[in-house]
């Protein structure tokens, strides 16, 4: 008896979620015919909006991957070891001579340095070796149906048909990771709108092609418009005197380099710290881990990825590979 039971509750179990999705389908194909009267009204035009939307269908476990990002959730040396790998380096430095002519007038155009852009790739999507697999129209469209930030991902949805608009790229070939981000440097579509760049000259802002050159140009671009300080560090590792105040630690509790040469902040060679602007010193693994002078250019990466174990990862990345 107890069996038959616990069959019935499961077959109940299953015809509730089969009409809990089929009623999700049906809610998210209405709002999908209120968000085409939207875009058609800020110009898209009906054949771009009806082929991007094509193999659109309602996901269940869209935008399932928001609440388990690595550099959010996991302990910040786990992270720092799998972001900057042995593999990861020695990649980084082949590429750095393989693209070295490219890298150059790149740095030379928009200031930033190549080791730089090659730790945002190499983080990003492991130098071009996986640009995701996910349509971003699709993606996209399931978050701004149900996800947990719908007016952001609506918003991005919009730029996403006007980038198909513009012809730089055909939505088969738009695909990235599930939270819409695109291409050798994940951008997302509001930011590719802003910031792409035709470095080659082709008559596109090719971020997808087996070609980085305008990936990699693109996130110089974006770096630079985000305040990056030409020829500056992002910060360096250092020693912390014993007795030192820890409430001064803070990645937004900055002073001049005075201040913390005066209480004793040291670079791990014993030197003084250099001058490079306003500057925090953090200790992301407490008061017994490394500590770190961050300088403004860190905060310009934080900006590209809000995670601080990122910003750290692509500095250490960065200096691993010069």
């Amino acid at each position: 008896m107890a069996r038959f039971f616990k069959l019935l509750a499961t077959l109940i179990a299953v015809a509730l979620s089969g009409a809990t999705h089929a009623q999700s389908t049906q809610d998210f194909n209405a709002w999908k015919a209120e968000f085409r009267n939207q875009a058609l009204s800020q110009g898209i035009p009906p054949q771009v909006f009806d082929a991007a939307f094509k193999h659109v269908r309602y996901d269940a476990d869209a935008g399932e991957g928001d609440a388990n990002q690595p550099e959010f959730v996991r302990p910040i040396w786990d992270y720092m070891d799998d972001a900057v790998s042995k593999s990861r380096v020695s990649t980084g430095r082949r590429q750095l001579g393989s693209l070295r002519n490219t890298l150059n007038d790149i740095q030379r155009k928009y200031g930033v340095d190549s080791a730089t852009l090659l730790a945002i790739w190499g983080m990003e999507t492991g130098y071009g070796s996986f640009l995701g697999s996910t349509h971003t129209i699709d993606a996209l469209a399931n978050a701004a149906f149900n996800g947990r930030r719908h007016d952001f991902a609506q918003s991005e949805l919009m730029a996403a048909l006007q980038i198909l608009k513009r012809g730089d790229v055909s939505s088969t070939r738009m695909v990235g990771g599930w939270s819409g981000a695109m291409g050798h440097t994940q951008f997302m579509p509001t930011t590719y709108l802003r910031y792409a760049v035709d470095h080659n000259r082709d008559g596109k802002r090719d971020v997808w092609s087996s070609n980085p050159v305008d990936a990699l140009a693109s996130a110089a671009n974006y770096l630079r418009e985000l305040g990056w300080d030409k020829g500056a560090p992002w910060g360096v590792e250092v020693t912390l005197p014993r007795g030192f105040d820890y409430a001064l630690i803070g990645e937004y509790d900055t002073h001049n380099v005075n201040f913390w040469n005066a209480r004793g902040v040291r670079q791990t060679s014993g030197e003084r710290l250099d001058d490079h602007g306003p500057t925090a010193v953090i200790a992301p693994a407490g008061a017994k881990g490394p500590a770190f002078a961050i300088y403004p250019n860190f905060q310009v990466i934080r900006q590209y990825n809000m995670s601080v174990s990122y910003a750290l990862a692509v500095g250490h990345l960065s200096d691993r590979i010069n």
